[in-house]
This record gives structure tokens, C-alpha cells and sequence, in this order.
């Protein structure tokens, strides 16, 4: 699969989705959390052709992928646009391909404790939850909306401690875990708003 990430059996991918319009510190932050407490062997930055959740479309991708090697300094970390590449629009499409393309492969769904908190409005999200384990990092002002969201109530007795996070891609899903980190503050709607980053 020329152009795809490699990945062997038995290993466990984390997968971090997102527009990354621009990639910033603090995905590098979750990621490098994540690799730490998940227990994983490799985290893949899935740059995604857009959000159907947003009206506006993000810069293009070739800078967003540039801007994201720029970010993130790490051999554990891919930056790929393996969606662009499947033609999937929607998370669940995308791991659906994943599990295919990849037999033998553990994958784990990261998301930031903001996604968390509106991660029922996402397409087929109750498959996602039912098929790939996910890992929740903390996010600035994000932890009781999150802890209250729909999705974690839904799942709570599925929810796996934090002292077994390390084990978590190991494990059948559902399984979701919550991670406490330090905070950085930053996001790309922020860097956005300030100026830093323009989209055209």
C-alpha cells in the first residue's frame, strides 16, 4: 500500500483525527501523553480532508500536512492523509477501511476531552465506541462536560480506570478511558482568531 502508513500485527496504533487547521503545541502534547499512558506502539495524526461538523472548509492540505511535520518532532509519530487517500468523510468509514486494511493491527481511537463532550453527534458513533477502544486526554475547560456527555454516560460501565490504561489497546470493546494531563492551553481556533494562521 504505497503511501499508507506501515504497521505490523499486534502492534497498537493510536489514531488522533482532526483538521489539524493549523497543527499546534497542543497536539503534540496529547500525543506524546498518549504514547505515555496508553501504551502505545505508534500514534498516526490522521489530517482529515475536513470536518462535516464545520460549515467552513480548512486550508489546504498539503500546508496542514507541512505544518504538522513542523510540529511534531517525534520517529513514534506519522503524519498521514490516509483519509484523503480512502475517500472517507466520517470517522467510523475510516476505521471501518483501517480494520480492514490492517488485520491484526490494535488501534486506538484518541480524542481530547472537548470531543469527548460532543462525540454523540458524530456519524455511527455508537459503532465507534463498540468496535475500537478509545483513550480520552483532559483538555482545558473540557473535564465536566465530558465526564457528562452522553457518550460517557452511555458507557460508563465500560470505562476503564486510569491505573489500566496502558493495557487499554488490549482490550474488547467498548472500552474508554479517561487520562488526566497537564493542561496547555491552545487551540487552532484560537491561533486562528489571533491572526497567526490564515486558511486562504
Amino acid at each position: 500500500m504505497q503511501g499508507f502508513p506501515v504497521a505490523r500485527p499486534g502492534q497498537v496504533i493510536g489514531l488522533l483525527g482532526g483538521s489539524f487547521d493549523p497543527a499546534h503545541a497542543g497536539h503534540a502534547h496529547i500525543t506524546r501523553e498518549a504514547l505515555r499512558h496508553f501504551g502505545l506502539t505508534r500514534v498516526w495524526w490522521l489530517v482529515s480532508p475536513g470536518n462535516p461538523l464545520k460549515a467552513e472548509g480548512p486550508a489546504p492540505m498539503a500546508r496542514r500536512l507541512a505544518e504538522a511535520r513542523e510540529v511534531m518532532h517525534d520517529p513514534r509519530v506519522v503524519v498521514t492523509d490516509i483519509e484523503s487517500r480512502l475517500g472517507t468523510r466520517y470517522t467510523a468509514e475510516t476505521l471501518r477501511r483501517l480494520r480492514a486494511l490492517y488485520p491484526g493491527v490494535r488501534f486506538v481511537w484518541l480524542m481530547g476531552a472537548d470531543n469527548l463532550a460532543q462525540f454523540h453527534r458524530w456519524q455511527s458513533w455508537r459503532w465507534i465506541m463498540e468496535h475500537v477502544p478509545i483513550g480520552v486526554i483532559a483538555r482545558p475547560g473540557s473535564g465536566i462536560a465530558a465526564r457528562l456527555s452522553p457518550a460517557a454516560d452511555r458507557y460508563h460501565q465500560y470505562r476503564v480506570p486510569p491505573s489500566a490504561a496502558r493495557r487499554l489497546g488490549h482490550r474488547p470493546a467498548p472500552a474508554w478511558c479517561y487520562i488526566n494531563v497537564p493542561l496547555m492551553p491552545i487551540s487552532s481556533s484560537a491561533i486562528r482568531a489571533q491572526g497567526k494562521w490564515r486558511r486562504r
